[in-house]
């Protein structure tokens, strides 16, 4: 299947669990590479023009996370950070890439920054589009909803109340088009499609007996590794989850990255800001 409104057509990776992986590979063969790390509920899809504007000089790779995007969804896997960070890493393995530079959003970025924690020389430049990879008290009401027992599984797998809304609430300047809606929630079509969505929410630590608390911290700690490397903030000042208190964690983990605020950018600002933010993030890898 190609991705909407792209000529890519994804690759397919088995993960270490079994399951199978799907993930974008554009641009020129290289042992060094884009790696493009999503976050809930979106997949690869979202970085479908970044790709495109990069790709002709850059390899870009952009997988979907298990359960997510057009891997495969087993309703039987082990949904955490930890797993996910491993995915990615063994994927990374396989494709034999020597450097990379990160494109976190959202979920992406504790995702992203696990897998560089582990391999930090391999790491590059780094770019950081709302996002968080530390542990925060933060969780807006609607999501801490989603999370609840019993409850937060009817809504986000029984009404897709999560992938659904996020649809216009991670918009701010502009709305998402009849076509680009429809992309972003195929592969959430029904109760089994939506696993990972209900799983992602439910991983989010909000307490140290949390089995993710100690991974997140991890990663956190890890981003001590990264203060030397070049590194760009594009955000969208309109985010309801991520709002300007991470950006100000950001500016103290990462003091030497240029930060640029998008006032009336919503979460999915690689969208909503499209043109400026694909521009910088060009000029700035390239």
């Amino acid at each position: 299947m190609v991705i909407p409104g792209t000529h890519f057509e994804p690759r397919t990776f088995a993960t270490p669990r079994g399951a199978r992986m799907s993930f974008i590979d554009a641009g020129p063969r290289s042992d060094e590479a884009v790696l493009m790390v999503h976050g809930n509920p979106t997949w690869s899809y979202y970085f479908r023009h970044l790709i495109a504007a990069l790709a002709p000089a850059m390899r870009c790779i952009a997988p979907d996370h298990i359960g997510m995007g057009l891997s495969e969804k087993p309703e039987a896997y082990d949904y955490t950070l930890a797993t996910r960070i491993a995915d990615l890493e063994a994927l990374v393995a396989s494709l034999g890439l020597k450097r990379v530079h990160l494109v976190v959003h959202d979920w992406g970025g504790a995702i992203g920054f696990g897998f560089a924690a582990r391999h930090p020389a391999m790491i590059g430049r780094l770019v950081i589009l709302n996002t968080a990879a530390f542990v925060s008290p933060h969780l807006p009401a609607r999501i801490a909803l989603c999370k609840a027992p019993l409850v937060g599984p009817f809504i986000v797998r029984g009404l897709n109340g999560f992938a659904w809304p996020a649809t216009w609430m991670a918009m701010h300047r502009r709305q998402l088009t009849a076509e680009e809606k429809r992309a972003y929630l195929l592969p959430y079509d029904s109760w089994a499609n939506r696993v990972a969505v209900s799983a992602f929410v439910r991983d989010i630590p909000m307490e140290a007996s949390h089995p993710t608390w100690s991974t997140l911290a991890a990663v956190e700690q890890g981003l001590a590794h990264f203060r030397d490397r070049p590194a760009i903030v594009l955000w969208g000042g309109r985010d309801f989850c991520f709002n300007d208190g991470f950006l100000a964690r950001w500016r103290g983990i990462f003091p030497q990255a240029t930060v640029t605020r998008f006032a009336d950018a919503g979460h999915y600002v690689l969208e909503d800001a499209r043109d400026e933010v694909i521009e910088s993030v060009k000029e700035f890898l390239q």
